[in-house]
């Protein structure tokens, strides 16, 4: 046996409850008709009255009791196989990982502002597919699409700053790069969500836009920074943490590209957001505009479906409570 709902399993401790409430009840009844009453005339005022019938009523309103718990609980035994088709889309998440991805005008730094919110948004998946490209100089699929959000997560947790040996930012190469983790499943229903601070160091990334726009691949470019921009922290050789500065000993401030991203969106049918002004630009994408694509039947199973039986055990608490309603405790004459 199965219960949809163990949570309710907890109510069972009133049984106890109730047969002692009962226990004391009917002593400190018996204590007071003693007490108040004459022997000779308590026998005579409840002559017409059956003392075990009385004990009687408290049991069937206790069994109503337990069959009613049993029964929110949601028992289930038995089962059945169903056909379980998924419908959903197939979304690759390419993140940056670059130095400039470290800058802190976002608590607590830009990279890991956009992990959180890659995590909302794994959250909100319902029978979606996701995959994760990290990049920064050069791409590489972290996590190839899979319906299994968790190890997306696992996937996400490991992603940090030196986890490509690689410097700058290759957008281009995270377009194509997550093209190629299309393959396969389909070019059909896909969705690229691009998130980088927009300073992009390889100058191809118009025709790897091209391509995916071609394929079909809508993509949604999200900013990461504030438009003022912010200092690069590093350590410098002594173990301390200083900025990173140019050649020219100048500190490097770094600004996202918000005009290169918007211009990415458009040519493929997506749309622009900023992480880092207070909303939630992943979910409005989600809810906006990925939730009303068209969807497509990424898998099919048979899955065990056991059969509830919570009716037995409601419609044995309403017989109970009837029963205790309805019994008399009187004598028969």
């Amino acid at each position: 046996m199965q219960f949809g709902n163990l949570h309710f399993l907890w109510l069972l401790l009133l049984i106890p409850c109730l047969v002692i409430f009962y226990l004391l009840t009917f002593r400190s009844k018996r204590r007071m008709l003693q007490k108040f009453i004459a022997n000779d005339v308590w026998q005579y005022l409840l002559k017409s009255v059956s003392l075990k019938k009385q004990r009687v009523k408290p049991i069937f309103f206790i069994l109503g009791v337990f069959c009613l718990i049993l029964a929110l609980s949601q028992p289930k035994w038995g089962y059945h196989w169903e056909k379980i088709k998924r419908r959903g889309l197939d979304i690759v998440v390419a993140l940056d990982v670059s130095k400039s991805m470290l800058a802190e005008d976002i608590k607590p730094n830009r990279l890991e502002a956009a992990k959180r919110e890659i995590k909302n948004l794994i959250n909100m998946l319902k029978g979606d597919r996701i995959g994760i490209v990290a990049f920064s100089g050069t791409a590489f699929l972290q996590c190839p699409l899979t319906l299994d959000y968790g190890t997306a997560k696992l996937f996400l947790d490991y992603l940090n700053t030196d986890i490509i040996p690689l410097g700058g930012t290759d957008i281009g190469g995270a377009i194509q790069k997550t093209i190629r983790a299309f393959e396969g499943h389909g070019r059909e229903h896909c969705a690229m969500i691009l998130i980088t601070d927009g300073e992009d160091h390889r100058g191809n990334v118009m025709a790897a836009v091209k391509e995916a726009k071609n394929k079909g691949i809508v993509i949604f470019s999200v900013g990461v920074g504030k438009g003022e921009g912010a200092p690069i922290p590093v350590l410098g050789k002594d173990g301390k943490r200083e900025f990173l500065k140019n050649n020219e000993g100048k500190i490097v401030v770094s600004k996202p590209n918000m005009k290169l991203l918007q211009k990415i969106a458009l040519m493929t049918g997506g749309r622009k957001g900023v992480i880092g002004t207070g909303n939630f630009p992943l979910e409005e994408i989600y809810q906006k505009e990925l939730s009303k694509m068209e969807k497509k039947e990424l898998e099919s199973s048979r899955q065990k479906q056991f059969e509830n039986r919570f009716q037995y055990f409601l419609f044995a608490a309403i017989l109970f409570f009837v029963l205790e309603t309805i019994f008399s405790e009187r004598k028969r004459q």
